[in-house]
């Protein structure tokens, strides 16, 4: 009996831990979620080869604790190697913004949501999936006046609230899936002009769909050489390659650790697929997750900006 255990546990996380660690080999999309969750399994197989070991003293039981062991460890680096410079402590604010994927059926809570943007004493609201808010436009307009988004467009998904007029504004495609998934704006914070990017990315596991859209934003990001904010669903942790790839290759920056955002039955234990990611000379003060997710899938998060002196 007991080595019957042992053999059914060491095959089920054998093969866990061989999907992980295809991540060193591949980055076929159809995986992607499952490399996103790598520190969470390789905790859970290192659970089980400790229990393995339990019923039966193998090598092959060691040998699969050294595994998830290390997979854990170098998930945890990965995760630090996005980690942004800490500002200064007497840093002034520049700028605090909030970014929410709300559900597109999520009007119940669209009340509820507008009282939450309205006490956040957010600058800039990044909202996704905004239909829900629609019916509250009038009374968010009082404290944010100006506004790009969900203009009597059928493939609406994205809307963005300012306190401060926008320099320059615009909506793109990005990807071939979806329509008008990017916003752009800009804003000067006191002096400081600051680029905000606001993209709603395709899930990992539709094809190449998500590493297509983080090309486009990629090359959309080029022309922008000075602060910038890139913000929104990226529907993958930034365990996953491509999304490695993509911060690799546009030096952005994020809070550490991030506050977990999905999926919200999970709280504290899920993963972090909403991302704020900034650039110098801006830094992250601190990234908070709200509370409540309001009845969406998702947490919402709000940044504290600082300018780097």
């Amino acid at each position: 009996m007991r080595h019957t255990v042992f053999c059914v546990l060491s095959v089920l996380i054998t093969i866990v831990l061989a999907l992980v660690s295809l991540r060193y080999l591949t980055d076929f999309w159809l995986l992607s979620l499952v490399y996103s969750f790598q520190v969470h399994l390789s905790i859970i197989c290192a659970v089980g080869a400790v229990i393995a070991l339990f019923f039966k003293r193998h090598w092959y039981g060691f040998l699969m604790l050294a595994v998830a062991t290390f997979l854990n460890i170098h998930g945890v680096i990965m995760l630090r190697e996005f980690a942004g410079k800490p500002p200064s402590e007497n840093a002034p604010r520049l700028f605090r913004l909030m970014s929410f994927n709300i559900e597109n059926d999520n009007f119940e809570n669209g009340g509820r949501i507008a009282d939450a943007i309205l006490a956040s004493g957010a600058d800039v609201v990044d909202i996704m999936e905004a239909e829900p808010v629609f019916a509250q436009l009038p009374r968010l307009q009082q404290l944010y006046p100006y506004r790009i988004g969900c203009d009597a467009s059928a493939t609406c998904d994205t809307l963005v609230l300012s306190k401060r007029p926008f320099a320059r504004q615009e909506i793109r495609d990005i990807g071939e899936l979806w329509k008008q998934r990017l916003v752009s704006i800009s804003i000067d914070f006191d002096g400081t002009p600051v680029d905000l990017l606001f993209p709603h990315l395709s899930k990992p596991y539709f094809d190449d769909f998500q590493a297509d859209e983080l090309e486009d934003l990629t090359a959309f990001m080029k022309p922008h050489t000075g602060a910038l904010v890139v913000a929104g669903d990226f529907n993958s942790s930034i365990l996953a390659p491509t999304i490695q790839h993509f911060l690799r290759g546009t030096g952005l920056k994020t809070d550490f650790p991030e506050p977990t955002t999905w999926p919200v039955s999970a709280g504290s234990f899920g993963i972090s697929i909403d991302h704020i990611f900034a650039r110098t000379p801006l830094l992250i003060r601190s990234t908070s997750r709200l509370e409540d997710s309001f009845g969406s899938n998702h947490y919402g998060l709000v940044s504290d900006f600082v300018r780097e002196h």
